[in-house]
């Protein structure tokens, strides 16, 4: 099954990442097509572990990317700081930094490229 990995950067990015986690799971969208968990993340090359998390969606047959990006754009608009977003499927990553509604398209033509 297909697994997104969402992460939240800023100096609050565990304070979001828990919020966002709670935006996707109170979306029938979402959550009707994803198991939604929030998993360590892996560290970067060289680097040791970290205690930050990442939220991890594993998802059914007929799950919309273009519902996910829509949700996290909604959520990030909510946010008083407006944290950058980063989502990763199959080993693309795509950050949601701007409130551009181009960045759905986006997203998900980048999301969905194999």
């Amino acid at each position: 099954m297909p697994e997104y990995r969402i992460s939240v950067d800023g100096n609050s990015s565990g304070r979001d990442l828990r919020q966002l986690t709670q935006w996707l799971r109170q979306d029938t969208t979402i959550r009707t097509g994803a198991t939604i968990t929030l998993r360590p993340a892996h560290p970067a090359e060289g680097q040791m572990g970290a205690a930050l998390d990442v939220i991890a969606l594993v998802t059914q047959s007929g799950f919309s990317t273009a519902s996910l990006a829509l949700t996290i754009c909604a959520w990030r608009r909510t946010r008083p700081s407006t944290p950058v977003v980063t989502i990763e499927r199959n080993g693309v990553r795509v950050t949601v930094d701007s409130g551009d509604p181009d960045d759905v398209t986006r997203i998900v033509r980048a999301l969905e490229s194999e």
